[in-house]
């Protein structure tokens, strides 16, 4: 199997990696050339071209997108297009909104191109531990690309999920969750810490007190834990969270729904609410997205650490800011 990969940001250039590993052969572009000489150096072929990256790959071509949600995922079909012939494959890897899945998939139907939405999670730990998967689109197709998918993922750890768009929708709620959870944590953090007993409280070890055996154990806690033991306070951390969009979108399906989904409502409306104030729980919630995903964090309002973001781009501070995650 042989793949293009386009975009090589936080996830897709370890994603590469991991491609690699499988023994899957990946063609990359990227608009910053020097990361596709750096991917090369283990085994990817850089093209300086989408052009080139099209004419390296045998037909049904196949292509990743790697690439913050949005017009740039428009742009980079629309270069595509014009590019690619019947049965060639367009995989959006993003975060996108699933209704511009629908929207893309007719439109690149009309040439004979197909096109899956894969919403993948894993961040920065995807590489060694693999990505989750979940994928949408014609089923034939994802038959024909399963082998990518299971190189990417760890056992189990992709699925089918129905047609087009269902990838992205599956994806979206599961980032809804994730707000959702990370607000919990954070809230109960805060609670131990303001209560009487919080001056003698150590919160590394109650994180990691409550990942053996409890109700509530989960890959985050191990994460704060981690956040806890480089910074017992996370006094070098702001509380200034940004969100992605897909809570945004998840609220709104909600409400178009008429499901009640309040808990993922609050902790979207608490992201807010952060770019104001500055509380403990929003530390602990902008700490655990470092942790995972390598999201930005501040120390001050003007200042970023880790900056990389998902295509190689930090859009600080602007409610379309896309992860992925």
């Amino acid at each position: 199997m042989k793949i293009g990969m386009i975009g090589l940001g936080r996830m897709g250039m370890n994603m590469t990696r991991r491609l690699l590993q499988n023994d899957i052969e990946v063609v990359v572009f990227n608009r910053t050339y020097e990361k596709s000489e750096q991917i090369a150096k283990e085994g990817a072929y850089p093209a300086k071209t989408i052009q080139e990256l099209v004419a390296s790959l045998p037909s049904p071509k196949i292509i990743w997108l790697m690439l913050p949600e949005g017009n740039i995922v428009d742009e980079h079909i629309e270069i595509l297009t014009p590019l690619l012939t019947k049965d060639d494959i367009v995989i959006e890897g993003g975060n996108s909104f699933y209704k511009d899945d629908i929207r893309r998939y007719g439109k690149l139907k009309e040439k004979g191109i197909n096109y899956l939405d894969a919403g993948v999670s894993g961040g920065i730990w995807g590489l060694e531990i693999g990505y989750c998967t979940m994928v949408g689109g014609d089923k034939a197709c994802f038959d024909y690309t399963e082998s990518i998918f299971k190189a990417l993922a760890p056992e189990n750890g992709y699925k089918y999920c129905g047609e087009t768009g269902a990838g992205h929708f599956v994806k979206m709620i599961h980032n809804g969750i994730e707000y959702a959870l990370m607000e919990a944590y954070g809230e109960g953090f805060e609670l131990l810490k303001a209560s009487p007993y919080g001056k003698n409280l150590n919160l590394e070890s109650i994180a990691k007190l409550w990942n053996q055996g409890s109700v509530i154990r989960s890959w985050l806690l191990e994460l704060l834990e981690d956040s806890f033991k480089e910074d017992t306070n996370l006094e070098k951390i702001q509380g200034y969270v940004e969100d992605s969009g897909e809570a945004r979108w998840t609220v709104k399906e909600a409400v178009d729904s008429g499901v009640s989904a309040t808990v993922i409502a609050h902790s979207l409306f608490k992201r807010f609410q952060s770019r104001q104030e500055n509380t403990f729980s929003d530390k602990v919630v902008a700490s655990l997205r470092n942790q995972f995903g390598g999201h930005a964090v501040a120390s001050t309002k003007d200042q970023v650490k880790n900056s990389e973001a998902g295509a190689g781009e930090v859009r600080h501070a602007k409610k379309d800011v896309n992860y992925n995650t």
